[in-house]
């Protein structure tokens, strides 16, 4: 089967599209025949060699995919050869046409979405209901920041908060990107490039400020965040690129609350929360992910030099 290899921790180019055997199913295991394979920062990271974790080399990324399951190892009978399913966590990487996933990351994969839209489910809307609801602990009636909403982790963002009754502001650095969040429910769509968009929040809040920011780049906006927080308000971190100071008299005012986390150490339990509840979204018409482009899977360096660019709109996915 083909899949993309990385002999070396580096650029993108370091990815090449090779022949390896497929992989063969073990205990509680499936193997997909993959459709589509969702590409997110992590898989950048991983590759460039900067995440705290480094698979041995050489390796398949990806982590999210879709596609019918061809093979089943012993003890898993919830699954079978022919089901439509999305899996969130591959053994082997979903940049491939084939995949291993422990049979406990696989779930169906309704008809209504497409096999690019499940690709773009796994971390983009596992990471925005892991940090809005376990723990940024947000609640109906709450206004939400979501600073950064036009790619995957923003517009699942976007669409759950506003499912959830929670009042929505959404910031992106494009027209596009800012219109797609408009579409997708947000209150109020602000340009984070332009000056004074913060002051233009808080007049939109009566001066009371944001109960919850969902933050996707930290190094940058963290400092200025907390300025814009109402009394108890919570930032999650859930992307960041480097360092930031920020003044802790500005939580402290607010009896603010800073919180980090990483959907690589949700529990178990948290696990299969997230998706029952995006299983249910799903259903419901609220879980409605927005693909940018497929591109072939050989294209996968391009894929990688793309979603780091400024201005991204919605998921960019991997086609075998």
């Amino acid at each position: 089967m083909k899949a993309i290899r990385v002999h070396q921790f580096g650029e993108p180019e370091s990815m090449a599209l090779e022949e390896i055997a497929e992989p063969e199913p073990e205990s509680g295991q499936v193997r997909l025949q993959i459709a589509a394979a969702g590409v997110n920062p992590v898989d950048t990271y991983i590759r460039a060699g900067t995440y705290h974790i480094r698979p041995n080399l050489p390796y398949t990324p990806g982590n999210d995919g879709t596609g019918r399951i061809d093979a089943v190892g012993q003890g898993v009978s919830h699954l079978k050869v022919g089901d439509r399913v999305y899996c969130a966590g591959s053994l082997s990487g979903t940049y491939a046409e084939k995949a291993l996933c422990a049979s406990a990351r696989v779930f169906p994969l309704p008809e209504t979405l497409s096999y690019a839209q499940g690709a773009s489910v796994g971390v983009p809307y596992g990471a925005a209901y892991h940090g809005l609801f376990h723990r940024a602990k947000a609640l109906p009636g709450e206004t939400v920041l979501v600073h950064g909403a036009t790619g995957g982790v923003g517009t699942a963002a976007v669409q759950l908060a506003k499912a959830h009754g929670m009042t929505v502001a959404a910031t992106g650095g494009t027209e596009k990107g800012r219109r797609q969040a408009a579409e997708q429910g947000a209150d109020l769509v602000l340009n984070h490039k332009s000056t004074g968009y913060l002051e233009q929040l808080m007049a939109w809040t009566h001066g009371r400020g944001v109960d919850v920011i969902l933050e996707m780049l930290a190094n940058v906006n963290l400092g200025e965040d907390l300025k814009v927080l109402a009394a108890n308000g919570r930032v999650v971190v859930i992307g960041s690129r480097g360092t930031v100071e920020i003044n802790p008299r500005d939580a402290m005012q607010k009896n603010a609350a800073i919180l980090g986390m990483l959907l690589g150490s949700v529990s178990a339990e948290e696990f299969r929360r997230i998706h029952a509840a995006l299983g249910a979204g799903m259903a419901s018409n609220v879980v409605k992910p927005l693909v940018d482009r497929e591109l072939p899977l050989a294209q996968a360096p391009e894929a990688h030099r793309r979603f780091m660019e400024a201005g991204a709109a919605g998921q960019i996915v991997l086609v075998p």
